[in-house]
């Protein structure tokens, strides 16, 4: 019967699901999407057949997969890309890392140039976030800020990589380590990048990605912790788990083989260490049938990877020629992006502005997007927070009011990709 249910739903899949087409000109290009198939069908259902609809059997599954292609040692599923930052950050402030554990008070450099939830979990542990400026064309950090955004109270960096390219990672983790900062990777918009060949998530103590539909792969909300450090793959899942001493999974007791053999806190000797709580944290697990089409999606993202790299250059080759007008994006020398996004900056000489030219995008039924927040110090939410800015960031601000970005995301083909050029081209001339 249940090879029978699946058979069904993959036949659903096809006839009911895969009909829907991009038509350039009658219906919208979104800027960014999901690509699904049958197979994704049939992982889903065979999940919600076993109805153990916490983690289980996928979830396992995944994170040892997950882990290998990230080529980290550990991997934690958590619920989202933003809830990854949250526990990535929440680590750093554990005890246990005793004299480099992060306080209230201490700093933690960023961009202004970015996305909300890389910088909330800093703010959120009463940490002081530090925003320094971006290039433009790579749009990622301006690494010879860095020495002018530390003090003695710096004990971290968390930035983004920027809509798949990464920023000189090597050139920030050399920075960290000379004066022993953390670096948390959000690398939710870069999936499968490299630098100098080695691959994204991998340069930082910690390294975050997200499985929303907009990314690289999809398991609807998802997103997850990878790291190769033990201690911060213990105290990560404990955050994640509500906050709980012990590292059994769910439905298994006794891995430390001493369950009523520990004295934590002030509680009394033999207390039951499943019920021993260390840190103050959350339940930001995913479902096994979140996990199952998560894996299913894994066995394409190297296609998915490489059709996004295709679709970005050939966009690029067919917007070349404008670059009087605008400022195409480019790599970080070292890398290989894997494109999020295809970001475009006006020139303020343009005789047509952002504004204009996104609305007349808008109104031919081609998906625009800001670079996220813009700046985000002049976003409502951090207002009147305690900051420290380095300079005046004039390249966030050039790009909060002249940049935008449209999609190379697998979904598209060269007649999607040749429509969204020519009505550039078409309001630019």
């Amino acid at each position: 019967m249940r090879s029978e249910i699946i058979a069904k739903s993959r036949e659903f899949f096809k006839e009911e699901l895969a009909k829907k087409k991009i038509i350039p000109g009658e219906s919208y290009i979104p800027p960014s999407g999901k690509v699904m198939d049958e197979d994704d069908m049939e992982y889903l259902i065979d999940a919600s057949l076993d109805m153990w609809l916490t983690a289980g059997r996928y979830h396992k599954q995944f994170e040892r997969e997950f882990a290998d292609f990230m080529e980290q040692k550990f991997c934690l599923l958590v619920n989202s890309g933003s809830s990854a930052n949250l526990v990535a950050f929440a680590a750093l402030t554990s005890p246990r890392l005793k004299e480099r554990q992060v306080k209230p008070g201490d700093e933690v450099i960023t961009v202004a140039a970015g996305f909300p939830t890389t910088v909330n979990p800093i703010v959120q542990h009463g940490c002081i976030p530090v925003f320094v400026d971006v290039e433009l064309g790579t749009y990622e950090i301006d690494v010879t800020q860095l020495e002018s955004a530390l003090s003695e109270k710096t004990k971290a960096v968390m930035i983004a990589h920027t809509l798949g390219n990464m920023f000189d990672v090597q050139a920030v983790k050399d920075f960290c380590d000379k004066h022993g900062l953390w670096l948390i990777e959000d690398s939710c918009d870069a999936l499968g990048a490299k630098f100098n060949g080695k691959g994204v998530g991998t340069f930082g103590d910690i390294a975050t990605v997200s499985f929303y539909p907009a990314h690289h792969m999809t398991m609807g909300e998802g997103g997850a912790v990878v790291t190769s450090n033990s201690l911060l793959k213990k105290i990560c899942e404990s955050f994640r788990d509500w906050g709980r001493d012990c590292w059994c999974p769910p439905g298994v007791d006794d891995t430390c083989k001493k369950r009523f053999g520990w004295q934590l806190g002030e509680l009394p000797k033999g207390f039951d260490h499943k019920y021993t709580y260390s840190h103050i944290g959350y339940n930001l697990k995913v479902t096994d049938m979140q996990a199952a089409v998560g894996l299913s999606q894994l066995k394409k993202i190297k296609k998915f990877i490489k059709k996004r790299q295709d679709n970005f250059n050939y966009l690029k080759s067919k917007l070349e020629g404008l670059e009087d007008k605008l400022i195409l994006p480019k790599a970080t020398e070292g890398c290989e992006a894997s494109w999020f996004g295809f970001l475009i900056s006006v020139r303020e000489a343009s005789s047509v502005s952002k504004q204009e030219l996104c609305e007349y995008l808008e109104s031919k039924k081609v998906g625009t997007r800001q670079l996220f927040a813009g700046n985000l110090i002049k976003q409502p939410l951090y207002q009147g927070i305690e900051k420290r800015v380095v300079g005046d960031l004039p390249n966030t601000d050039f790009i909060m009011n002249n940049s935008f970005w449209v999609g190379c995301w697998p979904g598209l083909d060269e007649e999607h990709l040749d429509y969204i050029a020519d009505t550039i081209k078409e309001k630019l001339s």
